[in-house]
């Protein structure tokens, strides 16, 4: 069994624990619920920012614990002062060491757009995003079946969130549909969590010119960050570069001014 399946299998039971314990109503019923949402595409366009998707997170399957120590807050209101175009909260707990609490503070602390970072599979998990003070969430194509995907963005935008999908490989644009805002490339292989940065190179050239597009993991200087913009990318997801510092805060500071 792959990580991928491991975790998708997981999530599954999370996703049946989630319907035991709480209803759509429930969900419609919270505080940030009604909020009016913030655009991450545009937010990402803005040429004062630096299009980067600043990540919050404590731990990774294939790396165990990066940071135990990092406060959400203190990370992601630095992020967002230091020029982060928007914050990618992973809200899995199992494999990923994070939750929907920790979406909720960073929504409630910062002003700039919220991704929801997580395995969705369902359409609770879509509600509970909004719930949570979403303004985008994270579809990965390779968790799911095209009209899956479908079904999954159609109910983000009908929310207000924007859909950010994820993609691997040319065989997955086939998912990309309507209700997709950006389009992600992930240099990270979800079966083996292996890194190949020219996956984003390679794909450039391929995502359909009406999308936003953004490269995912594995970019780790500033010469890639300007490699990838000459390539056409608006935007980059990083994290792990930043949370492996004592001071993610410092790193994503001293990062951005290099680019």
């Amino acid at each position: 069994m792959t990580i991928l399946e491991k975790i998708i299998d997981n999530k599954k039971k999370e996703v049946m624990k989630l319907r035991e314990q709480t209803s759509f109503r429930d969900l419609e019923n919270r505080k940030l619920y009604p909020r009016e949402t913030l655009s991450l595409s545009n937010s990402i366009l803005n040429p004062a920012g630096t299009g980067i998707i600043a990540e919050f997170k404590r731990m990774s399957p294939s790396k165990g614990i990066i940071n135990s120590n990092a406060h959400i807050g203190e990370v992601t209101v630095g992020y967002a002062r230091a020029g982060a175009s928007g914050l990618s909260i992973l809200t899995d707990k199992k494999f990923f060491g994070g939750s929907c609490d920790d979406l909720i503070l960073a929504r409630e602390l910062n002003f700039i757009p919220v991704l929801r970072k997580d395995f969705i599979i369902d359409e609770l998990q879509v509600v509970e995003s909004k719930a949570a003070g979403a303004d985008a969430i994270l579809l990965i194509a390779a968790a799911l079946g095209r009209e899956q995907v479908f079904k999954l963005a159609a109910l983000s935008h009908s929310l207000g969130m924007e859909v950010l999908l994820e993609l691997h490989s040319p065989g997955e644009l086939e998912m990309v549909n309507e209700h997709v805002n950006i389009i992600g490339i992930n240099n990270r292989d979800l079966k083996t969590f292996s890194v190949n940065i020219n996956v984003s190179v390679e794909m450039a050239d391929k995502i359909p010119v009406q999308f936003l597009k953004i490269s995912e993991s594995g970019i780790s200087s500033p010469v890639i960050v300007r490699e990838l913009r000459e390539a056409g990318y608006n935007g980059f997801l990083m994290g792990e570069i930043f949370m492996i510092s004592e001071d993610p805060v410092s790193a994503f500071s001293d990062f951005v001014k290099e680019i």
